[in-house]
């Protein structure tokens, strides 16, 4: 059997479970990578995290760690021409208002019990009147949630609460019709 081809698209879960050797590297990389320990992480979260999110939570670069792990896979380096995934807004919008924020999910208690959080989140969105806003509460920077649903066209706005994690805004994009 081929072993699995490293690419910043590979998710965490399979990368893993092909190598599991690499698990120390990534934690070598970020310490944010300690959580791969936890268990119930590493059966919900690194299923649907690739390396290229991954290192957007990481706070470390794609290329180079795709190249650090295929390294010590024994995989030849590779450029990126692209960085993939997207760049989050990390700066208060205009659009936010605390006043119009109408439900919090946290997430950390879906994640606590080895449950997915994207479909309640992505389902809460859908439900979104004009200018309402859904508060979601996380404990790291929950890529692959921001990902779908910036790809689905909605705002957001990610706040780092420090020590607690992270806050995320989302509102509906008034200016694309739905």
């Amino acid at each position: 059997m081929e072993k699995l081809i490293i690419t910043p698209r590979t998710k965490i879960y399979d990368l893993l479970e092909a190598y599991p050797e690499l698990e120390d590297v990534l934690i070598g990389a970020a310490p944010e990578f300690k959580k791969l320990k936890n268990p119930v992480l590493r059966r919900t979260i690194a299923r649907v995290t690739s390396i290229s999110q991954a290192a957007i939570v990481g706070g470390v670069n794609v290329e180079n760690l795709v190249n650090l792990l295929r390294e010590k896979a024994g995989q030849n380096i590779i450029e990126l021409t692209e960085e993939p995934g997207h760049s989050y807004n990390k700066i208060r919008p205009e659009w936010y208002r605390e006043s119009e924020v109408i439900d919090t999910i946290d997430i950390r208690e879906m994640l606590n019990r080895g449950e997915q959080p994207v479909h309640e989140v992505l389902s809460a969105l859908n439900k979104l009147n004009s200018g309402q806003i859904i508060k979601i509460s996380a404990p790291f920077i929950p890529a692959p949630l921001l990902d779908k649903s910036i790809g689905l066209g909605y705002l957001h706005w990610l706040n780092n609460e420090g020590k607690d994690g992270f806050s995320i805004y989302f509102a509906k994009d008034q200016s694309k019709s739905r």
